[in-house]
């Protein structure tokens, strides 16, 4: 049976994937066709992105140091975290969509890895 815990170790790996999907699906619809950059360039999506990514991190990833003694996954996620903040203060483009992409796939890292400590 999946604890609390487990299911928002879980939602953290969605929404890494949402987020990645979204930098990718950016770049290539306003780049290529000019379609949607006033809606998927918008800042307040990257600011709430960030935000969920920071309390879904905080409270899975913090939970897990305490269940399972492993500070790794916690360290990894505030890694990946670091990069997504550091791509709010770059202008919208591939640097941005990089340090993102980077930052959710480390936080993805993390969240799986926590899961693996837990089983």
């Amino acid at each position: 049976m999946l604890t609390i815990r487990d299911r928002f170790d879980r939602v953290g790996v969605v929404l890494s994937g949402l987020c990645a999907l979204h930098c990718v699906l950016s770049i290539v619809l306003v780049s290529v066709l000019g379609l949607g950059g006033e809606i998927l360039l918008t800042p307040a999506i990257h600011e709430i992105g960030l935000a969920l990514a920071i309390a879904v991190g905080v409270v899975t990833l913090g939970l897990g140091v305490l269940r399972h003694r492993q500070a790794g996954p916690l360290l990894i996620g505030a890694g990946g975290i670091s990069l997504m903040s550091l791509a709010l203060l770059v202008p919208h483009g591939p640097k941005e969509a990089m340090l993102t992409i980077a930052g959710v796939a480390l936080v993805a890292t993390a969240h799986i890895r926590n899961l693996r400590h837990a089983a």
